[in-house]
């Protein structure tokens, strides 16, 4: 009774203030926040606020930390000069980058806000939900706390925060807060949510109203999906934007061995050529005739021309 109806209460007022934060773009301020709460149990970890990026824990939003920066500025909530912009893709700032490099005692260096592979934001413990890779499928899938199954590659959230919790930055293992799964940026680098291949239900529902219903649709979750090969089949059925990246990577690995074929049948003449570097003039030869090299270096760990077959 009384319980929930505060908690409801609650709920409006944080709806409030989140969507008072959605209306700013990360563009249009000068300044994000830093938070290091978490460095007891993640001391490399160093939480990036921006308007478009909340903490992973989810409790603090862009307003949230300058707040609490100008409240206590040689806290534990501080300022972050943006900086130069050099990578507006993946989400990277020299100033970030500086921030982070001073916060974690060197052990971080690049940060790239909006994506989870290359240089993805470090991840601390109390996170709300971890995005990860299904490499079978070359996509995203996300577990929140609450969710107690398994994912369809058969692990629990635990096993996963596990993976990539610490203020490690672990390429495909990404934290991240439930309200960055709203934003415009939310792994733009990555394909957002064309690229998310799975999530529970009652996550489903949450972002309902940020992702159109066409695209949910073709997200299923553990009552659809349990296995890494009902995935599969279900994207395919439903026709996911993801599988394009099949069709396309299927046509490249077709271009490649028809390339490879190609190289082989240029020369009709096979040769071994081992070391790093070739002297000047040296000439050899195989099949009936002679390779000479002058004034010619090659840097390679093996060169091979082979005789085609007739």
């Amino acid at each position: 009774g009384k319980v929930k109806e505060k908690y409801e209460e609650a709920m409006k007022t944080y709806e409030q203030r989140d969507a008072r934060a959605r209306g700013l773009r990360d563009e249009e301020v000068d300044v994000f926040y830093g938070c290091t709460l978490c460095q007891s149990f993640a001391p490399t970890h160093v939480c990036v606020i921006t308007p478009q990026r909340y903490s992973n824990c989810g409790a603090i939003s862009w307003f949230d930390g300058r707040a609490a920066a100008r409240v206590d500025p040689k806290g534990p909530v501080f300022m972050i000069e943006k900086g130069k912009c050099v990578d507006p893709f993946r989400g990277e700032f020299l100033g970030v980058n500086e921030s982070v490099k001073s916060k974690s005692g060197g052990e971080i260096t690049r940060v790239w806000l909006y994506t989870a592979f290359g240089y993805p934001h470090t991840s601390c413990g109390c996170f709300e939900g971890v995005a990860f890779y299904i490499p079978e499928v070359d996509g995203i899938g996300i577990v929140h706390r609450g969710f107690q199954g398994t994912a369809p590659n058969g692990l629990s959230f635990s096993t996963l925060a596990d993976s990539t919790a610490g203020g490690r930055q672990v390429d495909g293992f990404h934290g991240i807060s439930i309200e960055y799964m709203r934003s415009r940026k939310f792994l733009q680098a990555d394909g957002g949510w064309d690229r998310i291949v799975w999530l529970p239900e009652s996550l489903k529902e949450r972002v309902k109203g940020f992702v159109s219903d066409d695209l949910l649709e073709k997200i299923p979750t553990e009552k659809q999906v349990t296995t890494i090969e009902g995935l599969k089949a279900f994207l395919e059925e439903k026709g996911h934007p993801v599988v394009e990246r099949w069709k396309a990577m299927a046509e490249e690995e077709i271009e490649e061995k028809v390339e490879e074929k190609e190289a082989e049948e240029l020369v009709p003449a096979q040769v071994s050529l081992m070391g790093s570097m070739v002297p000047e003039g040296i000439a050899f030869g195989a099949g009936g005739f002679r390779i000479v090299l002058k004034n010619v270096k090659i840097h390679a760990k093996k060169v091979r021309i082979k005789r085609r077959e007739k």
